[in-house]
C-alpha cells in the first residue's frame, strides 16, 4: 500500500495524476455529450436566437460537439480497459474475480452502506469489490452508448460514402447493425440511446452521493481522492502495510 503510516491511520494514494486527469476529462466529455444529446433529440434553445437556427448551424454544431465528446469518451474507455489489466499502480480486474473473499467483501460493503456504517468489516484503504463492479457497470453503459450512438450516426451516411471513404460506414454497419434489429428499428435504437443517458445520469448521481456518504461516515476524506489523489484510511486490526 502506498502511504505514510502513523499508528492505525494511513495516508493512502488512491488516484495518481494520470487517473485524475482521465476522471475529469471523462466527466467533462459525458456532461458535454448529455447537453448536446438532449438538444439533438429535442432542440430547446434555438427560439432564443435572433436569426433562424438553420443559419447559425445550431444543430450542426451540437452534432459535431456531441460526436467529438463521444470520441473522447470512447478513447478513455479503451484507456480504462488497458489500465484494468495492465496498470502498474492498481489493476481493478483483480477485484472482479468471483472469489469467495471478493464476494464476501462485496456484501460487506453493501451491509456497511445500508447500516449507515454501523457494520464495517473490510479494508477501506484500497479499492473494494463493490466500487470495482460499480465502475465496470459505468464502462459497460458507455460501451453500449458507443454502439447505439454509432448506429444513429451511420444513418446520415446512408449513401455508403464518407469523407474518408466507404470503408468507414461499412465498419460501423458491421459493428452496430445488431442494435437496429435488437431494438426494432432506428426509433428503437434512438429511444434506448436516450434512455441509457438517464441511466448514466443516475450512475453519476449515486457515485457523487456515495463519495459524500463515505466522506461523512468514514471520515477518511474520500471526496478528496478525485482532487488530490489521497485519502486518510484506518487499517483493520492485523492489516500489514506494504
Amino acid at each position: 500500500m502506498k502511504g505514510e503510516e502513523s499508528g492505525t491511520i494511513v495516508r493512502v494514494l488512491r488516484m495518481p495524476v494520470s487517473w485524475r486527469i482521465f476522471h475529469w476529462v471523462n466527466f467533462v466529455a459525458v456532461f458535454t455529450a448529455v447537453i448536446t444529446g438532449i438538444y439533438i433529440a429535442r432542440p430547446y434553445y434555438q427560439a432564443m436566437i435572433a436569426e433562424p437556427a438553420v443559419r447559425k448551424f445550431v444543430m450542426g454544431w451540437n452534432r459535431a460537439v456531441h460526436l467529438y465528446a463521444a470520441i473522447t469518451i470512447d478513447i478513455l474507455c479503451v484507456v480504462s480497459f488497458y489500465l484494468y489489466f495492465l496498470s502498474r499502480f492498481e489493476r481493478p480486474v483483480r477485484k472482479l474475480l468471483p472469489t469467495k473473499e471478493h464476494r464476501r467483501e462485496f456484501f460487506e460493503v453493501l451491509a456497511n452502506f445500508f447500516t449507515f456504517n454501523r457494520r464495517k468489516r473490510f479494508d477501506s484503504s484500497e479499492l473494494d469489490t463493490f466500487n470495482a463492479v460499480w465502475f465496470s457497470l459505468l464502462h459497460l453503459l458507455l460501451l453500449f452508448q458507443l454502439f447505439t450512438g454509432l448506429q444513429l450516426y451511420v444513418y446520415s451516411l446512408e449513401s455508403g460514402l464518407s469523407s474518408v471513404g466507404g470503408w468507414w460506414p461499412w465498419i460501423i454497419h458491421v459493428g452496430t447493425d445488431w442494435t437496429y434489429w435488437a431494438f426494432g428499428g432506428r426509433m428503437g435504437v434512438r429511444w434506448v440511446h436516450h434512455f441509457t443517458m438517464y441511466l448514466l445520469l443516475a450512475w453519476i448521481a449515486f457515485h457523487v452521493y456515495y463519495e459524500i456518504w463515505r466522506t461523512v461516515y468514514w471520515r477518511e476524506g474520500d471526496i478528496s481522492i478525485a482532487f488530490g489523489g489521497e485519502k486518510i484510511a484506518r487499517r483493520l486490526p492485523g492489516t500489514a502495510a506494504d
